[in-house]
C-alpha cells in the first residue's frame, strides 16, 4: 500500500470518474487504474463499483476511503511541520470562493499573497456555496471565502469583516427618489434576484422575510450581480447588492445606490475550513493577507 495509491483512490471517489481523476492527478488513466487495482488485490476487496456512473465506493471502499483521508492529512502535515521549523511558508493551497465575492475581492489580495509567499502555490476556484461545502468535506479544496453562517456542521468559519447590503434601484422605480429604503417598502415583484444556489439570494429573501416562491417579473439563471444591475438599468426593477461591489459601479449610476433603513442587514465574509483541517500556517497566512488588503 502506498501514498500514491491512496491519493488515486481518493481522487476517483471525489470525482466519480477514472478519467477525471487521472487528469486531476496528472497521470494516464491506465496508470491510475492499475494502481487502484493493485491496492484492491493487496487488500483482497473491491473498493470501487465500476458498474455505476459516477463510480461509487463499495461498502468496504467507504471505510478505506475514510481512513485514507486521515492518513493523507497526517502525511501532508509533515511538510508543513518541516516548513514551520525552517521558518518558511510553503506548499500548495486550494481556495474556493463564491461568485458574489470573487470579482470584488480576489484581485485585492492575490498579488500581495503571491509576493509575500513565493513558495506557496495558490489555486483558486469560483464555486457556489453547496459545491464549496462538498469540496471542503472531500478535500478538493483546503479553504473557502464564503458568506458567514452558510456552511453548516463540520466546517469552521473565521469571520473577516462585515459586508453591508444596499439597494440598487432603476431610475424608473418608485423608490428611486428615496435615499434610505425601508425593507417593507420593497415590492418583491420588482426585486431581481440571483439564481437558486447562490447563498446571497437566500440571504436577501430572508432579509425581506419572503419565501423562495414569491413571483417576480424577471428571473435569470445568473450568478452575476453585474448582470442583475444591467437588468435593473434597462427596466423599472431593483436588486440588492453587497457593499464590496460599490467601488465598481460607474459614478454616473451612484444615485441608483440606496442605503437600507438603519443598516437593515449585512453579511459576514468568512474563511471556511474543515474542522480537522491541516495547512494551518497557509490558511493563517491567507487570512492575514486578506485582512491587510481591506
Amino acid at each position: 500500500m502506498t501514498i500514491i495509491q491512496l491519493e488515486y483512490l481518493l481522487a476517483v471517489a471525489n470525482f466519480g470518474s477514472f478519467s477525471v481523476a487521472a487528469e486531476h492527478c496528472f497521470v494516464t488513466q491506465p496508470s491510475l487504474s492499475m494502481q487502484i487495482k493493485s491496492l484492491e488485490e493487496e487488500l483482497e476487496v473491491m473498493l470501487l463499483d465500476r458498474s455505476k456512473k459516477p463510480v461509487m465506493p463499495t461498502r468496504a471502499g467507504e471505510a478505506v476511503i475514510e481512513q485514507a483521508r486521515e492518513t493523507l492529512k497526517e502525511f501532508n502535515s509533515i511538510k508543513e511541520v518541516v516548513s514551520q521549523l525552517k521558518g518558511e511558508i510553503a506548499g500548495k493551497i486550494c481556495l474556493g470562493v463564491i461568485p458574489t465575492i470573487a470579482p470584488y475581492l480576489l484581485h485585492r489580495f492575490i498579488p500581495e499573497f503571491v509576493h509575500r509567499y513565493p513558495k506557496v502555490e495558490l489555486e483558486v476556484r469560483e464555486m457556489q456555496t453547496a459545491y464549496i461545502i462538498d469540496a471542503l468535506n472531500h478535500d478538493r479544496i483546503d479553504v473557502a471565502l464564503v458568506a458567514g453562517g452558510t456552511c453548516g456542521d463540520g466546517i469552521v468559519e473565521y469571520d473577516l469583516f462585515d459586508d453591508r447590503f444596499y439597494a440598487y434601484v432603476s431610475p424608473s422605480n418608485s423608490l428611486y427618489n428615496k435615499s434610505n429604503i425601508r425593507i417593507e417598502d420593497i415590492d418583491m415583484r420588482e426585486l431581481v434576484l440571483l439564481s437558486v444556489g447562490n447563498c446571497m439570494r437566500d440571504q436577501v429573501l430572508e432579509l425581506c422575510q419572503a419565501r423562495n416562491s414569491v413571483p417576480s417579473r424577471y428571473y435569470f439563471e445568473s450568478g452575476s450581480l453585474d448582470t442583475l444591475m444591467r437588468i435593473v438599468d434597462s427596466t423599472s426593477n431593483m436588486t440588492i447588492i453587497p457593499e464590496m461591489s460599490l467601488p465598481y459601479i460607474p459614478s454616473e449610476r451612484n444615485r441608483q445606490i440606496k442605503t437600507l433603513f438603519k443598516g437593515a442587514s449585512s453579511r459576514k465574509i468568512s474563511l471556511a475550513v474543515r474542522r480537522t483541517y491541516v495547512k494551518k500556517s497557509l490558511v493563517d497566512a491567507l487570512k492575514a493577507t486578506i485582512l491587510d488588503s481591506i
